[in-house]
């Protein structure tokens, strides 16, 4: 088989993101088969990511990355919220998505040209978490997913080559960011790069022929060195115009103003946290949120459904069963969901305010004691 290969770095996040979008548009059901593509990058220092489900300021320090102008952005993939830049190598595969193949069957196949790329450094990385590459329990690449409606997929892996930790407690919202002067120790903790485990300076780029090589060799591919192409650059440029450029996009998961409480569930996935907002005990918008990487199609008909409705058992539980008629898509019970909007709401009807809610990152989960359910 030959592969579409395209390389470059410095890249803008609004720019970046874009090119990935446009780049997957031609591998759709309606679309005559194109060659599948290989695309590594890294961004410029530094850009800040969210990911596709998140609400972007319970993830990211806005404030810290406007100050230290900083670019953030929210990616099209799942996942959680990371720090980009010449000390990760951003990794993207795009292609035509197997219809019998699940997302995680997908995550780990395409993972594994980035786990043979290390291991020909002496890094034995194995497939962890829900969506994490680790070392001995400690995350080097975070991966995430993407599929459209018309089947184009779009995979996407970031690579630790090295790590700015000040700089990531600065600009993400991050629990550890608590600890002061043992901060960074926690991320240690956590987290490992290649730099640290080879004992050896890299930068993303550094690392781009050992992944192609680890690609080549997993895949069993010839990649043909590429560049997008008019029609793929046009679509490019309009995407960051009128998509990864803007407000809409960016807060897109973002809950209303007027929000009045959350409650949070942890799934096999990743995990939701619902957002919902009163008038009296009207529901005026209910959203779930998370670093997971889809938010199912019924989950997101139960939201719409909840919309305008009372606050009530009864009625929360009539949203769930149209909703839910053939699962919540995840790997939860919908009376699960539907405890988590009643638990919202009870809090909400006890003058709660919610704030922006610090999830945790990519590279540093939540470790705090909130009940959840």
């Amino acid at each position: 088989m030959e592969w579409r290969y395209l390389t470059s770095n410095g890249v803008d996040a609004a720019e970046g993101l874009a090119e990935d979008e446009a780049l997957m548009l031609s591998h759709g059901r309606s679309e005559e088969h194109s060659p599948s593509i290989l695309k590594l990058y890294t961004y410029s220092d530094h850009v800040a990511l969210c990911g596709r489900f998140q609400h972007i300021e319970a993830e990211i320090d806005i404030d810290a990355c406007t100050t230290s102008r900083t670019p953030f952005n929210r990616r099209p993939t799942g996942g959680g919220a990371i720090v980009m830049g010449s000390g990760q190598l951003g990794v993207a595969v795009l292609t035509r998505s197997p219809a019998e193949k699940s997302p995680k069957a997908l995550l780990m196949e395409f993972s594994e040209g980035i786990l043979a790329a290390l291991a020909t450094l002496g890094v034995e990385a194995a497939f962890g978490g829900k969506n994490d590459l680790k070392v001995e329990g400690k995350k080097v690449a975070g991966l995430g997913l993407y599929v459209d409606k018309e089947g184009a997929l779009l995979f996407h892996a970031s690579i630790l080559a090295d790590l700015d930790i000040s700089f990531m407690l600065e600009v993400l919202n991050i629990p550890a960011a608590t600890l002061g002067p043992d901060a960074v120790r926690a991320v240690e903790s956590r987290v490992t790069t290649v730099t640290r485990e080879t004992g050896r300076q890299w930068t993303g780029a550094d690392l781009i022929s050992v992944v192609t090589d680890g690609f080549v060799t997993t895949l069993g591919v010839e990649l043909i060195a590429d560049k997008p192409t008019e029609r793929e650059q046009l679509a490019a440029d309009k995407l960051v115009e009128t998509k990864y450029a803007t407000d809409k996009w960016r807060f897109m998961r973002s809950p209303h103003p007027d929000a009045t409480a959350t409650s949070v569930v942890r799934t096999p996935h990743g995990t939701i946290r619902a957002y919902l907002s009163l008038q009296g005990d009207i529901i005026k918008s209910a959203l779930f949120a998370g670093d997971v990487n889809t938010i199912p199609e019924p989950v997101a008909d139960f939201e719409s459904r909840l919309k305008w409705s009372r606050l009530s058992e009864k009625s929360v539980v009539a949203a769930a069963q149209a909703a839910f008629s053939n699962g919540t898509g995840l790997d939860i019970e919908p009376n699960d969901l539907v405890a988590a909007i009643l638990d919202a709401g009870s809090r909400a009807l006890g003058r709660e305010i919610v704030a922006p809610h610090r999830l945790g990152s990519c590279y540093f989960p939540d470790t705090s004691k909130e009940p959840v359910r």
